[in-house]
């Protein structure tokens, strides 16, 4: 059992503790684990239908109802890029593609370092700035395609300064 695997069913067990184990307590459930873990992983899922003494499958029919519950890891960087009217009158699916080209994801994901995930959000209340996306929850207004490579630009200059100042 690899290290990871073992921290999750740690995790997940920890959680499921101040529980029942009535079908009645699947959300709260889940939503602990996730508060726990990030996210809510294969294993957990597994190891709560267990608990519950139900199939795996009516845990992941639940997961995937919700929108609350995400399914990958997130990422150090979480990246929100804005659908609403007017980011999408502004271009933000253009802004949405950029960042899939550029992260090699797509939204709902994490890259595979976790140094990103990706999604959207229906408004940020930044309007007169659109098309706009959240990035570590700091609002970068009037994105292209050129301002993403930039903004990763930035994110990788950043991470290589910190590996040197560590040397």
């Amino acid at each position: 059992m690899n290290e990871e695997r073992e921290s999750v069913l740690k995790e997940t067990r920890a959680a499921l503790k101040r529980f029942g184990r009535k079908r009645g307590n699947l959300v709260p459930m889940l939503q602990r684990v996730q508060s726990r873990l990030g996210y809510i992983p294969r294993e957990a899922m597994i190891e709560v239908a267990e608990h519950l003494g139900i199939p795996p499958i009516d845990v992941f029919g639940v997961v995937t109802f919700y929108n609350q519950f995400r399914l990958n890891p997130p990422g150090k960087h979480p990246v929100r890029v804005c659908l609403g009217t007017a980011c999408h009158m502004k271009g933000g699916y253009i802004v949405l593609d950029a960042w899939k080209r550029r992260l090699g994801i797509d939204q709902g994901e994490t890259t595979p370092d976790r140094e990103f995930d990706l999604d959207t959000v229906a408004c940020v209340g930044c309007c007169t700035m659109a098309p706009v996306t959240v990035v570590d929850e700091e609002v970068q207004a009037r994105i292209s395609p050129t301002r993403v490579d930039g903004i990763l630009l930035a994110y990788q200059m950043e991470k290589e300064k910190g590996v040197k100042e560590r040397r």
